[in-house]
Formats: structure tokens, sequence, C-alpha cells
């Protein structure tokens, strides 16, 4: 189904990126109820199946029908490109609880049996307590399932937008928009969205927030009805080795130029990164792969820029071809 997303002159200027935690925290949700979802990330899935077996998931299952609403309210645009999951959860937990009631009933409505159900009833009886209640969730998830990843994660979808940063000074809005998803169409300054629900919004002035997500895939979502932020949120670049393991050695020629710890770094920078994720990633002190990336950069074999709170590194031309054997 088409969702069409109109711009007016001012809303190209209103266009920016963001990261968002939270919305991460809740794909994950989705995507442990929806196998469809889960071919990239099965050994990460396989990894947590335990402490996804603890948590009570089925009040969240219980707003997420397929295809219907999903309330806003409960995971709101992104606050901005840094936000932290606290910041977010704060959102969620000062909604107003009488906006959240009728935002609630409506995705109960496309639920089947939803509304009835006792949980249903009892949510819009108490629209504080829920509230309370569906935060206290989305933290549980957060901590237990997304938070001891989030460096690599956020590390993924930073790259990500410093990637289409770039191509959005290359191209240019109408061009990077189709590039984003084969799901995009673009057409006289109208964005035409292949997703799961139809709808038709004028976005006002008030721009678009393009939000990279690891776990949406293979959905694009334009979500957020008035009066909330227009956003869109699409696969982000990389997804396919998110979870693997570096190689167990860099080519031996490699190691021999570089040294080991250099000859791993550069191996081991397929997409961009930052010094954290890939300390974690190569099981190196942070210290040590500072050290390495900068020697790397200096001899041209790497380029970095600043996105948000850290420094992502990748490589050049000359670094590629030594990393390939080229």
């Amino acid at each position: 189904m088409p969702s069409r997303l109109h711009f007016a002159e001012d809303d190209f200027l209103r266009c920016r990126f963001a990261v968002s935690p939270l919305w991460e925290t809740q794909q994950v949700v989705r995507t442990l109820k929806r196998p469809e979802r889960q071919g990239y990330h099965t050994g990460w899935l396989r990894r947590i199946e335990a402490a996804a077996a603890g948590l009570d998931l089925a009040p969240l299952w219980l707003l997420m029908p397929q295809p219907g609403h999903c309330p806003d309210w409960l995971c709101p645009p992104a606050i901005g490109a840094a936000a932290t999951f606290a910041e977010e959860i704060a959102a969620v937990r000062a909604a107003d609880p009488e906006a959240a009631r009728a935002d609630t009933a409506r995705s109960l409505a496309d639920t089947p049996g939803g509304l009835r159900s006792p949980l249903g009833r009892a949510w819009l009886a108490d629209p504080a307590r829920m509230v309370a209640e569906l935060a206290d969730a989305m933290e549980a998830v957060w901590h237990t399932l997304v938070e001891p990843d989030w460096p690599r994660l956020r590390a993924l979808l930073e790259a990500d937008i410093a990637f289409h940063s770039r191509r959005l000074a290359e191209v240019g809005l109408g061009e990077l928009l189709p590039e984003i998803s084969p799901r995009c169409g673009w057409d006289a300054g109208t964005l035409t969205v292949q997703c799961r629900s139809e709808h038709e919004r004028h976005l006002g002035g008030r721009g678009l927030v393009l939000m990279p997500s690891v776990f949406v895939w293979p959905d694009v979502v334009s979500t957020f009805e008035p009066p909330w932020q227009p956003t869109l949120a699409y696969p982000a670049r990389g997804i396919g080795g998110l979870w693997s393991t570096p190689a167990d050695h860099a080519p031996d020629a490699l190691v021999r130029l570089l040294g080991r710890g250099r000859a791993a770094v550069l191996t081991a920078l397929d997409e961009p990164a930052g010094t954290t994720a890939l300390a974690a990633r190569l099981a190196l002190a942070p210290s040590s792969v500072s050290a390495h990336l900068c020697v790397l950069r200096d001899a041209g074999l790497l380029t970095s820029h600043r996105y948000g709170h850290q420094v992502l590194y990748e490589r050049t031309p000359l670094g590629i071809a030594l990393a390939s054997g080229g």
C-alpha cells in the first residue's frame, strides 16, 4: 500500500537524520514476533534467546497489529541524532494519559479481540497506570536485549548517516530517497513509500526525519501522524555483516607489512566504525585501537570524520586495496 508525503519548499530545509535507541528497542520486540524479519539476525537471536524468554513481551505485542496502528506515544519521533535511551523513555513516561488512551484504543481496535481483552480493558480504565507499565516493559527490553550491543548498533547507524549525508550533498534529496530503499519513489516533490499502511500527508513545513534502523528490515516505515514529526525509518546499510565475527587473522602479507594489530583493525573496517565498536569487535583495548587508527590514518589508509559524539573511520581507496589484497 502506498504512503505519500508531500513536500513544500520549506520542508527541504527541515530534513534531518536521527538515531533512536527507543525505536530500535521497539523494533527488537517486533522482530522477535515476526520470523520474516529474523534472517539477518539469526546469530544474535540465538545468543539472546534465553534472556528474551525471561521477558513478558505479550503486552507490547498486543499493541503491534499486522497490519494496523501502533501507538505513537509509546515510541515517539527521535529527539535528535545523539539522543540517549534515558531521554527518550523519559518522554514516554511523560505522555499525557488521555492522549495515550485514545492512541492505544485505536491500536487495540486493530488487534482482533484487543479491546475486549483483560489487559486492554484495564489499560483503558487506568491510562496513567498503562503508561507506566508499558514504559517499564520497554525499559526492560532495552536493558536486557539492546543495551549490551548498543555500541555496535549505534556505530552502524551512525555510519549509515555519514554515508547518506554525503550522498545528500552529492545528488540532492530527490535522488537520495529512492537510493535509501527501492520501496521509496520520488516525483515532483512527493515521496511515495510502499509500506504496510496507506496514508497521505502534507508535511507543512515540518520537514522529514530520516532514521536508519537495524531491526526494521525488510520494511520501510513512513510513521507518525499529526501532531508527531513526520519520520521515515529505513533499513541501515551493512546489516548483513553486523553480527559476523572478524576473520581469525588478517592476511599474512598484510600482517608482515603493518603488524598484527594494525592489520586486524584495517581488515575489520568493512563499514565505517568508531574506536569503541572496533575495540569490542576485536577484543582489544580501546587505547590500542585508537593508536592503530591514528597511525593508519596518518599513513593514508583511513579517513576520519566526526559524527555526533564520536569519530568514525573508514578505508581510503589505498586502504581498501591493501585489505582486499588488490
